[in-house]
């Protein structure tokens, strides 16, 4: 397996937090407005921006603009890549990194 950890540490940088994390969740169901995502927090608009564009920046959320508004979607293509990668580094594999370093 070919792996490219750098590629993937925005990812888990922003399943990191508590926030992002709830977001994802949020959007695992349908295309939410920044505003009624925002109506599920004690923060500003500012900060949902922030955190917003972790996520999009990380490839796990997909944003577009709706008039005054972003919408939002769970990019299911980068999730599964996401859940595939991580399932290739926790199984018990013949090229096991522990095998080809030095010990």
């Amino acid at each position: 397996m070919n792996r490219s950890y750098a590629e993937y540490v925005p990812v888990f940088k922003a399943l990191s937090d508590e926030t992002r994390l709830k977001i994802i969740d949020m959007l695992s169901c349908e295309e939410m407005c920044a505003c009624h995502i925002l109506e599920e927090f004690s923060i500003s608009q500012s900060t949902l921006s922030y955190h917003m564009k972790i996520l999009s920046d990380s490839g796990l959320v997909n944003a577009r603009r709706d008039g005054a508004w972003m919408k939002y979607t769970l990019n299911e293509a980068r999730t599964e890549e996401v859940l595939l990668f991580y399932s290739n580094i926790i199984k018990k594999k013949s090229d096991c990194i522990c095998t080809c370093v030095s010990k």
